[in-house]
């Protein structure tokens, strides 16, 4: 079927219901066809709640949801494989070449979302390989130990991409990295800086090959202020703010080192503690 210039081509496919699957357009100024769907029974839009609310299905699939233009002007200058771009009626967003460009309702767009206000439109975003290298690049990395609130693992990667780290290790169980929530919080950091997962028994290993000793934030008989600490070549652990650092790392850490603080209080959120480590590791190179 032929028209003008927005709208050379269109194929209609319908559902077993009878409702509108999704049409799909053609046009000469679009560099990949455009899809309006309309049905919440449509395939892609249960991959995207499964992708929501299922960090095997993020695994399996090897991509991971993002929500906002924010975040998708993010991920295009980080030059990040994007697979899909979903957005609402009438919200012109940018599509890289080769992606997938969807147009949805706005209550389709709501329900597919993770936040309760929506911005209009959501991506899938190919997920990096989250297994370490052999070794590790750079002088100053984060050893996150069993954080499991996803708020708290994105702050510490926005701040570690902000104060110049060179990346985040998660041992023992933290919150997934590219949950919706985690994603969020980092404010486009997770598009930029390296995160790995490891488990606890290969981190000695790890750091060994990278030449990095290891410190943690807890105390000890050897614990020094943060303000004597040299922290310009380590990795430092950052606990878990009910547990704080495991047993395990605190025995494999060369040195521990405390934030000093007034003495009626007894801890830092996690996400604020790490901000301090990694001001301090960074002192004199930003």
């Amino acid at each position: 079927m032929r028209g003008n210039s927005h709208n050379r081509q269109k194929t209609f496919l319908d559902n077993r219901g009878g409702y509108l699957y999704y049409i799909r357009i053609v046009s000469k100024r679009r560099r990949t066809p455009l899809e309006i769907i309309t049905s919440r029974q449509n395939p892609l839009a249960a991959q995207i709640r499964k992708l929501n609310s299922s960090r095997s299905a993020r695994r399996e699939a090897g991509l991971f949801p993002a929500e906002g233009p924010k975040l998708l002007d993010e991920a295009l200058r980080a030059g990040v494989h994007i697979r899909t771009v979903i957005a609402a009626r009438g919200t012109e967003v940018p599509c890289p070449e080769g992606a997938r460009q969807v147009e949805v309702p706005p209550d389709l767009l709501k329900s597919l979302c993770d936040t309760q206000t929506p911005q209009g439109v959501l991506f899938l975003a190919q997920m990096p390989d989250t297994a370490p290298p052999e070794r590790l690049e750079g002088d100053r990395w984060l050893v996150l130990d069993g954080l499991q609130d996803p708020g708290n693992v994105g702050t510490i990667w926005r701040a570690a991409d902000a104060l110049g780290a060179d990346g985040l290790i998660l041992v023992n169980s933290c919150a997934d990295p590219f949950s919706p929530k985690t994603v969020r919080a980092t404010m486009g950091a997770c598009f930029r800086l390296p995160v790995y997962e490891v488990e606890a028994d290969a981190l000695p290993g790890l750091l060994e090959r990278s030449g990095l000793p290891l410190y943690a934030t807890a105390l000890r008989e050897d614990t020094v202020d943060i303000k004597r600490a040299q922290l310009d070549r380590c990795a430092v652990v950052i606990g878990s703010e009910g547990r704080g650092v495991s047993p395990e790392l605190l025995r494999l850490s060369e040195r521990t080192v405390k934030i000093p603080m007034r003495e009626r209080c007894e801890s830092l959120n996690a996400a604020v503690a790490a901000a301090i480590v990694l001001w301090e590791m960074g002192r004199g190179r930003l």
